[in-house]
């Protein structure tokens, strides 16, 4: 089925059998952002993903976990700061009370509950769990025109990890010193797994150089995104903030190309390197790569090529987005694992909610 014809058989189950349903059981009318809530957990059906219970061995019974999914699915949505807030919302808001799944105001957790449930989902990876689905369901048989690569900084809530001084040991009369293989070099022959075994992921301090051409500098994570040409994102990766855009794109290149069929790799001139190159072209796509100078004169792309890279915008306006109406400049769990998560609630948000608009 052409993903077009997808979306609108979802449009009209949503707005032709379920809405008319809501308006019976719920005493007030659904709100814009409450119906595009309704829209976006029936494109996520994250409930499949979790498990109704949890085994325990003492104490009470743990809480069902999909409404508490649901919710925070519903807290990217309304881009809240804190859990806090999005407990005090279903407490006072009986429509969104109802649409996560809690049926009565007693039913909804307190918010250690949600912590809990939280550290629970991270450990058991059900932000990717979900996302992979989404890209499988929507996207595996779909022709895509071109990947735009990109990273974007994420602002940390946690102290940065001091690096660690490399002390290099004096040579001896005649020893020859053993050049390093660089990372590059060896992510070429690796399995993505490998690959991104050997990423740093810890909160660190990075900077960058922006648009106007002045250095910024944050302390937190960076998280990489392989973006469609329709704005969908496909393999998302998140390092240490100081980590080079260049070091993740191989195993994201061919991470992305086992979930989908692709022609074009856009990328700017952080990724100009031969190995990215090399691999872009075994892997059977046209690297569209934005030549870095390096103490030289930087070559123009062809006029088609040039034309082809301008689409690179759409990595741009995805990030732009999750970062202001999904979540990601409220990071204020810690860890790895947790700021994964938190990123990946808004990243699948925002895959529903990208997806509804393609057709309009």
């Amino acid at each position: 089925m052409k993903l077009s014809e997808t979306i609108s058989w979802l449009k009209t189950r949503v707005q032709d059998n379920l809405f008319p349903h809501l308006k019976e059981c719920f005493n007030d009318p659904l709100t814009q952002i409450q119906k595009d809530l309704v829209t976006s957990l029936e494109v996520i059906e994250i409930e499949k993903h979790v498990s109704s219970s949890l085994y325990h061995c003492m104490g009470r019974t743990p809480e069902d976990r999909r409404p508490i999914a649901r919710a925070f699915v519903a807290k990217a949505v309304y881009d809240l700061p804190t859990t806090r807030m999005l407990v005090d919302m279903l407490r006072t808001m009986p429509n969104l009370r109802m649409i996560c799944g809690f049926v009565r105001r007693n039913d909804i957790p307190s918010e250690s509950t949600f912590s809990r449930a939280f550290a629970e989902f991270a450990r058991n990876d059900l932000g990717k769990n979900v996302h992979d689905a989404l890209v499988k369901e929507h996207l595996s048989d779909q022709l895509i025109g071109h990947i735009a690569r990109d990273a974007t900084a994420i602002m940390g809530n946690e102290k940065p990890v001091k690096k660690e001084k490399k002390k290099r040991t004096p040579m001896k009369k005649g020893e020859v010193r053993v050049k390093e293989e660089t990372r590059l070099f060896r992510q070429v022959n690796q399995s993505p797994a490998q690959a991104l075994h050997d990423i740093p992921t810890r909160c660190d301090v990075g900077s960058k150089t922006n648009a106007q051409g002045y250095k910024e500098t944050w302390r937190g994570y960076k998280l990489h995104v392989d973006t469609t040409d329709s704005g969908l994102p496909v393999t998302t990766v998140l390092t240490s903030a100081s980590l080079h855009d260049s070091q993740v794109a191989i195993p994201m290149m061919k991470l992305t190309s086992g979930k989908i069929t692709y022609f074009y790799d856009l990328m700017d001139s952080a990724y100009d390197a031969l190995q990215i190159w090399d691999v872009s072209k075994a892997l059977e796509h046209v690297p569209i790569i934005d030549r870095n100078p390096r103490r030289g004169v930087a070559i123009p792309m062809a006029p088609a090529e040039a034309l082809r890279y301008h689409e690179r915008t759409a990595s741009e306006r995805l990030n732009a987005r999750l970062k202001e109406e999904f979540g990601a400049r409220h990071v204020k769990v810690r860890g790895h694992e947790k700021v994964s998560l938190h990123l990946m609630f808004g990243i699948i948000a925002l895959f529903a909610d990208q997806l509804m608009r393609l057709t309009l």
